[in-house]
């Protein structure tokens, strides 16, 4: 099976908050009324958890849960994240390349 970035991003979140609470799967299983089995799944990223008992694991970690949203930039301000990109980099041509003809390297003393 083939892990994506959210799904290991829960497992390691879920896995944090179980040793962090110092649980072992068959206790936070027990309190977050789930199998032990399927927490293993959720924390190997085997399987994702519905928000809700996400959540409700968390919340039995004595874990608070918050969410924070974030425009996309290319929703921010109706510009495709293409196009805004290529409009930066013609920003930075109109820029002056300031690269020195001689390397200057610190020096640290003398080695004998």
């Amino acid at each position: 099976m083939a892990h994506n970035v959210t799904t290991d991003r829960h497992a390691l979140t879920l896995r944090r908050a179980r040793l962090q609470a110092g649980l072992s799967l068959r206790e936070l299983a027990a309190r977050a009324g789930t199998s032990h089995s399927a927490l293993a799944a959720y924390e190997q990223g085997r399987k994702t958890p519905s928000v809700a008992t996400f959540t409700r694991i968390l919340e039995c970690c004595n874990v608070t849960v918050d969410f924070v949203l974030t425009p996309r930039v290319r929703s921010a301000d109706g510009i495709e994240r293409g196009e805004e990109l290529r409009a930066v980099l013609e920003l930075a041509e109109q820029f002056p390349a300031r690269v020195a003809q001689d390397m200057d390297l610190p020096v640290f003393g003398r080695i004998e």
